[in-house]
């Protein structure tokens, strides 16, 4: 299997499995009071889009990622978010498209904000769709995401360093 080229790959993912996830979020427009939101059991998605990303990738990355076995459940057998059952945050992360440059990073290969934005809330919205379609939903499932375009803290407990990196 040969590797895609940079010009190929049009969103990268971070999956991080955590037992509890909490995240800073910030509203757009800066006037209101940040808030916390955060999850249980279950994984964190970071998410950044790259030029050339468009609204028919999105089904596709959310059925492999919300499918993917990679949630241990309480005997240790690894499983998909979706069966566990588990919550999901979603961190729009656009430093995952940095390249180095000298000794500074560079985001060129990232799609523009606006475009992002519309990719990022589609993206959110087919999750919580999926996760709200599951069978096995119970109501400690969650879905949970933060802004995009804003800085924001994250604090995560996890059982392992337990990550994931997947090129759509």
């Amino acid at each position: 299997m040969s590797e895609r080229t940079e010009n190929e790959i049009k969103a990268r993912v971070v999956l991080q499995q955590c037992l509890h996830a909490q995240l800073q979020v910030k509203p757009p427009d800066g006037e209101n009071q940040a808030e916390w939101v955060e999850i249980n059991r279950g994984m964190v998605i970071y998410i950044c889009f790259f030029k050339g990303a468009a609204e028919d990738l999105i089904p596709k990355m959310v059925n492999t990622l919300l499918n993917m076995k990679l949630c241990e459940t309480e005997a240790g057998k690894l499983t998909s978010v979706l069966q566990l059952p588990g919550s999901v945050l979603i961190v729009p992360q656009a430093t995952l498209g940095g390249k180095p440059k000298g000794k500074g990073m560079q985001y060129h290969g990232n799609i523009g904000k606006d475009e992002g934005l519309k990719l990022y809330e589609s993206f959110v919205s087919h999750c919580q769709s999926e996760l709200s379609a599951c069978t096995n939903s119970d109501p400690h499932t969650e879905l949970k995401h933060g802004t995009y375009g804003n800085r924001q803290v994250l604090t995560l407990d996890t059982n392992g360093p337990y990550t994931h990196l997947m090129e759509f």
